[in-house]
C-alpha cells in the first residue's frame, strides 16, 4: 500500500519530499500526497488520517500520544519568524483585529506568548494567501504572516510591528521550531522514515535543479527568485537533523507555553521522538 503523505504546497517542503515522493529514495513505497496549508494538516492530524505529515510544532501535545516526531525535513531555524504587519505606525495591538493563520499554529502560538499584555478586541483565523490583502485593504488591523510573506510584505505597503523569530531568539538564544514531520504510531515505522526523509533532503541539496519544475508548479504564483529564497532560509542543518539545539528548541516552546497555559502539558519532545 503507498504511504499517505501531507504537507503543504510551499517551497521548502516541496523541495524536501521531492525525491520521495517521485520515488528516486530506495527502498522507500510508493507515495500519496496531499497539499493543504499547515492549519489543515494540524487538524487532520488529530484523526490520524495520514502516514507521515508535516505539523505545527505548536500542535505537538494534541499529537504525540499518536505520532512519533521525527527528527528531521521540518522547518526550524533562525531568522525566518512569523512576522505581526500592520498598515502604519500601531505599536500595540490592544482592541485590533488580528487575523492569523490558525488556532493552533506555532506562528499563533508565538504571537500570544508574545502579546503578554495587549489584548486584541478579536483574533480571525484567515487563509494565509489572504492576511497581507485583508490587512491592506483594512479588514484586519494586523495579520501574522509566515512563509514567504517575509519577502513580499512591503509591496502590500504593509510594516512588520514585530518579527517575533527576532524576539524569540533574542530572549532564548534559540532557533526558532515552526513546523515538524511526524510519523504516525503503528502505520509506518519511524526509523525508516527518517532514512528515506535524509535521503530525499540529501538528493535535494545534490541536485536542486531535480525538483525546479516540481516546487515551482506548487509555489502559488510565487516570482523564481522567492522561491529560492525561501528554500534558502527555511532548508537548512535543521531540516536533516534537529540536534541538540533543535530538539532544545522545541522543549523551551512548549515548555513555556504549558506554563502560560497556552497548552496541555506534555511530555519532553526528545522523550517521544525516534532519534539516531
Amino acid at each position: 500500500m503507498a504511504l499517505s503523505l501531507a504537507i503543504s504546497p510551499c517551497p521548502n517542503d516541496t523541495f524536501v519530499f521531492d525525491a520521495l515522493v517521485h520515488g528516486r529514495v530506495p527502498g522507500a513505497p510508493a507515495v500519496e500526497v496531499t497539499y493543504a496549508d499547515v492549519d489543515v494538516t494540524n487538524t487532520a492530524a488529530e484523526r490520524g488520517a495520514f502516514d507521515l505529515v508535516k505539523v505545527s510544532y505548536a500542535a505537538l501535545p494534541w499529537l504525540l500520544d499518536d505520532y512519533h516526531l521525527l527528527p528531521c525535513g521540518g522547518a526550524l531555524g533562525r531568522g525566518c519568524g512569523p512576522l505581526v504587519l500592520t498598515r502604519g505606525d500601531r505599536t500595540d495591538l490592544s482592541g485590533a483585529t488580528v487575523a492569523v493563520p490558525g488556532e493552533r499554529t506555532t506562528a499563533y502560538l508565538l504571537f500570544r506568548l508574545w502579546a503578554t499584555g495587549q489584548t486584541p478586541a478579536r483574533i480571525e483565523v484567515v487563509p494565509f494567501h489572504e492576511i497581507m490583502p485583508g490587512v491592506a485593504a483594512g479588514r484586519y488591523d494586523a495579520g501574522l504572516v509566515i512563509h514567504e510573506a517575509r519577502f513580499t510584505y512591503p509591496r502590500h505597503g504593509l510594516t512588520a510591528l514585530v518579527d517575533l523569530g527576532e524576539w524569540w531568539e533574542g530572549d532564548t538564544g534559540l532557533p526558532i521550531p515552526l513546523g515538524a514531520i511526524l510519523a504516525r504510531r503503528g502505520a509506518v515505522d519511524p526509523a525508516e522514515a527518517t532514512a528515506w526523509i535524509r535521503e530525499s533532503v540529501r538528493q535535494a541539496w545534490a541536485d536542486p535543479a531535480a525538483s525546479r519544475t516540481y516546487v515551482l508548479a506548487h509555489a502559488q504564483e510565487m516570482e523564481p527568485d522567492v522561491v529560492d529564497r525561501h528554500i534558502g532560509l527555511y532548508v537548512n542543518e535543521f531540516t536533516a537533523d534537529l540536534g541538540e539545539a533543535g530538539f532544545a528548541a522545541v522543549e523551551a516552546l512548549l515548555g513555556r507555553a504549558a506554563d502560560a497555559g497556552l497548552v496541555p502539558q506534555t511530555s519532553s519532545s526528545r522523550a517521544t521522538a525516534w532519534t539516531s
